[in-house]
């Protein structure tokens, strides 16, 4: 998995429009990001970038390497919980550490990890800390922003596809910024309703799935551009939901297969 931005990105219609290029990719046993792709088969090289962008920097980086730009998926089915240790800028991108003794010990460098549903790649992990390298671009598409020490975060490694799927296909990539409206005890249950980006209600179904914040979710009811969800007590215990209040913002991811059929039927017209 990639970060925000990377073409790997649903968003960007090299990634679902050119056929030839999804065989290409698929096919290639380097594991090769979609921009190395598209330009091996253009006969380019591909630019300067990093995480946001699914491009080979320029020099060897830390815990870097061709496994940066690897779409991989979670199931969105919750994972873990961490604590921000620091994030803060470093020289060449966001520096952000987190405690992670649920998954720190199973966990090596390159590895891909969603946290808040934003996949990212392990570039250190030592006593039960991982660290990771966040860009600009990906600060300020995703909540991240809202980061503090302290503030708890939602954990979830990469799918093993030999395992159980306890959600719904999520692959990291935040499709935008949804702003909690209500959140309330009803009775044992938590009911949850998010406002997302102005048109993007076109993805919300009744009974269909949404991630927010990595989670994956059962969408109960659709008004427009907003959804309603509803938690159970675990869900709320165990995910950084419980920290959550009205006005803060989640990371929202839509359904990857709403997305292809979109694109698909748009391709006919």
């Amino acid at each position: 998995m990639a970060g925000v931005g990377d073409p790997g990105y649903i968003g960007d219609p090299g990634y679902i429009g050119d056929p030839a290029l999804l065989a290409a990719r698929a096919a290639d046993p380097r594991g090769e990001s979609w921009t190395a792709c598209a330009a091996r088969r253009a006969g380019s090289p591909p630019g300067r970038g990093g995480e946001a962008d699914g491009r080979a920097p320029d020099k060897p980086r830390r815990g870097r390497g061709d496994r940066l730009s690897k779409p991989v998926m979670v199931s969105g089915s919750g994972g873990k919980s961490g604590r921000v240790v620091s994030f803060q800028r470093g020289l060449d991108a966001w520096k952000l550490v987190v405690s992670a003794d649920g998954i720190g010990g199973e966990t090596a460098i390159g590895d891909s990890i969603a946290v808040n549903g934003c996949c990212l790649t392990v570039v250190h992990a030592a006593g039960g800390n991982l660290d990771f390298d966040v860009l600009e671009e990906t600060r300020r598409l995703t909540n991240f922003a809202a980061l503090r020490p302290g503030s708890q975060v939602n954990l979830e490694r990469s799918l093993r596809f030999d395992g159980k799927l306890g959600g719904h296909f999520v692959s990291g990539h935040i499709d935008g910024l949804g702003t909690i409206e209500t959140m309330e005890t009803r009775g044992s249950d938590t009911y949850l309703r998010v406002r997302a980006p102005a048109g993007y209600g076109r993805y919300l179904v009744h009974k269909g799935s949404v991630a927010i914040d990595g989670i994956s979710l059962t969408v109960a009811e659709v008004d427009g551009d907003a959804a309603a969800v509803w938690l159970i007590p675990h869900t709320v215990e165990v995910t950084n939901l419980r920290d959550k209040h009205v006005g803060d913002q989640v990371n929202l991811e839509f359904d990857l297969l709403a997305k292809y059929v979109e694109k698909l039927l748009a391709s006919r017209t």
